[in-house]
């Protein structure tokens, strides 16, 4: 016996429990290759899975074996699919609230590439007008990321010695000085 008959004859008997669990099981992974072929995003695929599912387990009692099985199946699946695509242009068609929308733009604006080169700028203006010892601990700390056991002795071969714990302090001072400065100038922040 085909499965088309199968199916027919436990729908015919009023077995359409499993006359469903027979054509979720059998047809299944075929679906989920078909809908991952349409839609190709694995969240509407899940949820086009689930419609074709349910609707498949509502609905096989109608099916009489008229057209081939597969037939019927990729035509529940082909049905969950649109479902799903219109549901989700729905979802993209609704107006955004207008904090939301606030945020959003604004997040835009404070990130465009004119805005970070801006800021970059400004950043480096800052660092310009640092002192030369500033500008040199900016330098080998984060430009050349050494640590600061190094850097204390690279500033004490320049003279008079220089402890790792005093540069660390230093440069928390100067990193809090320069954030005060870059968020007045409107580099740092919320700002465009």
């Amino acid at each position: 016996m085909s499965e088309d008959q199968e199916v027919a004859r436990l729908v015919a008997g009023g077995d359409v429990r499993a006359a469903a669990t027979l054509v979720i099981k059998a047809h299944g992974p075929a679906v989920l290759r078909y809908l991952r072929a349409l839609l190709q995003e694995e969240g509407p695929v899940g949820d086009a899975f689930s419609l074709f599912g349910e609707w498949t387990w509502r609905g096989i009692a109608r099916f009489r074996g008229e057209a081939p099985l597969r037939s019927w199946v990729l035509g529940v699946a082909w049905n969950a699919a649109q479902r799903v695509r219109d549901e989700a242009w729905q979802k993209r068609r609704q107006r955004l609230s207008t904090g939301f929308g606030s945020r959003l733009a604004a997040r835009i604006r404070s990130t465009s590439p004119q805005t970070v080169e801006r800021r970059a700028g400004g950043l480096d203006q800052l660092r310009r007008e640092l002192a030369a010892e500033d500008q040199n601990l900016l330098v080998l700390r984060l430009d050349h990321d050494l640590a600061w056991d190094e850097i204390a002795a690279v500033l004490s071969s320049a003279g008079s010695p220089v402890t790792p714990a005093a540069l660390r302090k230093r440069f928390e001072r100067l990193k809090e000085r320069l954030a005060r400065l870059a968020k007045e100038r409107g580099l740092l922040g919320g700002r465009g």
